[in-house]
């Protein structure tokens, strides 16, 4: 199966100057415990953004980068040219494992440009903060709600997911 996973403001931001303008602890263990054990497929910004930070990719997932750069190479990761060679090599190498899209805006454009996602794991933050990377808008009456969950603390927040 093929998923979508974002975290985005009411404004639709979810980036500036290529990090998550907000820390939210239970959002990161919510997106650790869907892509545990499959595959997630991100742009060369949004992997850059992870090793800068933790020094390595993300362990327990296999992980597609999709870049023209054609020097980009790991050990703990492999490299594409595009979003649908991303898939295809996929579902070609990991039949078993379900396929989590998670950014960055280019990657998030294409995918819903081409309906790529059977399943939407939104979460929207309520706020509205300044950015340069969003979230492109879609029709929510293209799917519906599978689940919907709000949470107060430590910052209010919206967890939907949306199913074709």
């Amino acid at each position: 199966m093929i998923n979508l996973i974002v975290a985005y403001a009411k404004n639709r931001v979810i980036g500036k100057n290529g990090s998550i303008p907000w820390n939210l602890r239970e959002d990161q263990l919510r997106f650790k415990k869907l892509t545990l054990g499959n595959v997630v497929i991100m742009g060369r910004r949004t992997f850059e953004e992870i090793f800068k930070k933790f020094g390595r990719g993300l362990p327990g997932r296999e992980t597609i980068v999709v870049s023209k750069n054609h020097n980009l190479q790991g050990e703990q990761f492999c490299t594409v040219h595009s979003l649908n060679d991303a898939i295809l090599l996929a579902k070609k190498n990991f039949p078993q494992k379900d396929i989590f899209i998670c950014g960055g805006q280019s990657i998030y454009r294409e995918a819903m440009a081409k309906n790529l996602a059977e399943k939407l794991y939104i979460t929207e933050i309520d706020l509205e903060v300044d950015g340069d990377a969003f979230f492109p808008a879609f029709n929510k009456a293209d799917f519906a709600i599978e689940e919907i969950q709000k949470i107060s603390e430590p910052l209010s927040h919206t967890y939907i997911t949306f199913r074709k």
